[in-house]
Order: C-alpha cells, then structure tokens, then sequence
C-alpha cells in the first residue's frame, strides 16, 4: 500500500461501517464467510470458513491493495470490500474482492458500502477513475457493478490463470470523476428506497 490511500473508517447513515481488515477479524470472517459459502464458488477469490485466517493475511501481505471489513450499524462483520491496483501518481484505483454474508445481499449494504468507497476515492483522494472489475462468468457482481452506475470498458481475454487451469476473461468497468456527481446522486436516491 502506498501513502496514497491511509488507513481510514468510513460510516454511513443507513447501513454500514467499513474499517481497516487486520487479523482481529479473523474469526468474524470466518463467520461470515459461512453464511451462503461463497468460498465455493469458482468464479470468485471469497474466503471459506476454513481459509478466512489464509484470506486476511493475502490481502493484508498485498502491497497494492487495502481492505475493509463490513459491518452492518449493530456491529455485525457481513463481508469485505477493497481498494486494490492502487496507482497514486494516476489517481486511480480499484474497487473489488468485495462479498457479503448471504443474509445482507439485496439490502442497502452494497449500496452504501460503495458509496462510502466511492466519495472517499473521488472526494478525499481525488481519484479521477475508479474500476470494477469481475470475472466474465460472475454475472451476478456484473449487474450488481451496472447498478452502481459503472460504465463497460472492456473484456480482458485470457487476463488470468485461475488455480484449476482455466483462464479467466475479466469484465472491466469505470466510474470517471466527471460521472461521480451523478452516480452519487443515484446511489443516495437508492439508499432512501432500501
């Protein structure tokens, strides 16, 4: 991580509180992690509940990303969300490896979680581009990433070597800072109807 992005808790009004992941969180995440099991899904990097301690310190030994835990305003840890491929001398990073417990999907977590994401990139860091990006099969963060208000950029084919072998085409999508006024305006409406 470089000194472009500081360790910083982001609180919203209706749903969620995002703080710095450490290795505290190690069994909350676990936890989480149970609810729905996205470990299992092949398309994704979400921890499992036996692989929650071996997916904190990933992201925490990643010097290009920082992570946050999730929590619901009643304390409860519901899944993570991360800067990652952060560039400070472009002023532009990424938003991903995000997940959540099953139990908060289709709620307002996500979309007050990538509000708080978004106005702290845009408005605090002074980002002029903010990506999304997701593997071409996961079709369900692909609508969740449109619903934001993200623009497609593109398909990288053949982007990455997954652990089974097979190649991963990644979908990539953009949020430029002339748009953000907009696509905050259309995530706070969101809010007040979640």
């Amino acid at each position: 991580m470089t000194s472009f992005v500081e360790p910083v808790t982001l609180t919203g009004q209706h749903w969620v509180t995002l703080e710095p992941l450490s290795t505290d969180h190690t069994d909350e995440i676990a936890d989480a992690a149970a609810d729905g099991d996205l470990g299992r899904l092949w398309f994704t990097g979400a921890p499992s509940p036996d692989t929650a301690g071996r997916w904190v310190q990933t992201w925490l030994d990643n010097p290009a990303a920082f992570s946050f835990v999730v929590r619901t305003l009643d304390g409860t840890l519901v899944g993570s969300s991360s800067y990652l491929n952060i560039d400070g001398p472009n002023r532009r990073l990424e938003i991903g490896a995000t997940w959540y417990r099953a139990s908060v999907r289709r709620t307002g977590v996500n979309t007050e979680a990538k509000l708080l994401l978004l106005g702290h990139a845009f408005d605090e860091l002074n980002c002029v581009a903010v990506e999304f990006r997701t593997h071409f099969f996961n079709t369900t963060s692909r609508a969740a990433i449109e619903r934001l208000g993200a623009k497609l950029d593109g398909v990288l084919r053949s982007h990455q070597l997954l652990p089974d072998g097979s190649r991963r085409d990644t979908v990539v999508y953009s949020i430029l800072d002339i748009e953000w006024p907009a696509v905050r305006n259309n995530l706070r409406f969101r809010l007040q109807r979640e």
